[in-house]
């Protein structure tokens, strides 16, 4: 059975993804900033370990450290945690570009380097980037920040599997398309996604456990259309 680490897990596909891994089996460690929606996921399923943090700040990342401690070795992390914000360009202060980068980049970053040394031969990082963070992709207006961010974590993807690849560490990113989550439904509220989290939650889960079995280093689109 395989230790793992999900951000984002008080909703939608973090909620899923963690339930499924543990109803697999696996321990999951959850992160997530709401304690009680953290606690009514860890109260489906004795597998799940909640941790209520932060990662965008630096008492968060300790949080997640102490909770790491408990482990022996770490076999996944699903970097799923996420904010998007749905502004014109010209109305996104450099405030707004700052929290979107801290939490969908910096707090990442923080969190692999934390949880790196935790990770032995044939572990797997897998990165919930976005369409919008796709090279020539469609894009929406008013997704500049939270596009910008996406694309940036499909690089550093790249990069950290060129660096890993002496400790066999597999690193990956899914690009994902519209999922029908309350992030979305918040930020478009008028669009309906078409495909649900637990759908999306089953497909990270499985791609997690086996993907890296073949796939490194990959930005890989999960979506019904193509890129434009």
């Amino acid at each position: 059975m395989k230790n793992c680490l999900v951000t984002g897990a008080s909703r939608g596909i973090g909620y899923q993804t963690s339930q499924l891994l543990a109803r697999q089996g696996h321990s999951v460690i959850a992160v997530a900033r709401s304690a009680e929606s953290l606690e009514s996921l860890a109260a489906s399923n004795q597998n799940i370990i909640p941790v209520s943090a932060d990662l965008s700040t630096d008492e968060g990342q300790k949080v997640v450290h102490q909770a790491l401690n408990k482990l022996s070795h770490l076999d996944i992390i699903i970097n799923n945690a996420a904010t998007l914000e749905n502004a014109a360009f010209m109305n996104t202060n450099m405030e707004t570009w700052k929290h979107v980068f801290d939490i969908n980049v910096f707090s990442i970053v923080q969190l692999i380097q934390t949880c790196k040394p935790l990770m032995k031969r044939s572990s797997h990082i897998v990165n919930i980037g976005s369409m919008g963070g796709v090279q020539n992709s469609k894009k929406f207006k008013g997704l500049s920040a939270y596009s910008a961010s996406k694309g940036a974590l499909a690089i550093l993807t790249e990069c950290l599997a060129l660096e890993f690849a002496e400790d066999e560490i597999s690193v990956n990113c899914l690009a994902l398309g519209a999922v029908s989550t309350d992030m979305q439904k918040e930020a478009f509220p008028d669009f309906n996604a078409p495909v649900s989290p637990k759908e999306m939650g089953k497909f990270i889960s499985d791609f997690a456990l086996n993907g890296h079995t073949f796939i490194n280093g990959k930005i890989l689109p999960i979506s019904f259309s193509d890129p434009e």
